[in-house]
């Protein structure tokens, strides 16, 4: 969903997804229903393989959720040290500084070009951290499009 309207700024970055939360929360009830389904019976041998099998596969879907959350970010993250990277050189002649990190390059996406160069190299000289740099940006770029 992209909003042009409304102006992004520090306050307003973080992008929540209700239907991954009530996903996961949904799961998380699953998956302790499945517990207690399994420990009730476990003495009964005609419902303790699907009583299993029901935890098991509950356990397996929170599991491949999250790893579906997580190579999505990495690959947005490998994105946008790219375009970082090529932004850095186009307006410093130099690619970014190799001793940034992800998050540090995540976090200087959002300062405009007047600022980027020179809170990029203070990111770096100073090891500053992602919440620190985005407070330190002034006139705000927003990114409409991070999941």
């Amino acid at each position: 969903m992209v909003r042009m309207a409304e102006q992004q700024n520090y306050a307003n970055h973080v992008r929540r997804v209700p239907g991954f939360l009530a996903v996961l929360f949904v799961l998380l009830v699953t998956t302790i229903g499945a517990g207690v389904n399994l420990y009730e019976s476990w003495g009964n041998h005609d419902r303790l393989y699907s009583a299993a099998l029901i935890l098991v596969l509950s356990i397996c879907t929170i599991v491949a959720l999250f790893y579906g959350r997580i190579f999505a970010l990495k690959a947005q993250d490998r994105a946008i040290r790219a375009e970082e990277n090529l932004r850095s050189f186009v307006l410093t002649g130099k690619l970014l500084d190799p001793k940034l990190e992800p998050a540090q390059i995540a976090a200087l996406r959002f300062a405009c070009d007047t600022q980027f160069p020179d809170l990029a190299k203070q990111a770096a000289a100073q090891t500053m951290v992602p919440v620190d740099i985005k407070k330190a940006v002034i006139n705000w770029r927003a990114d409409w499009h991070r999941v």
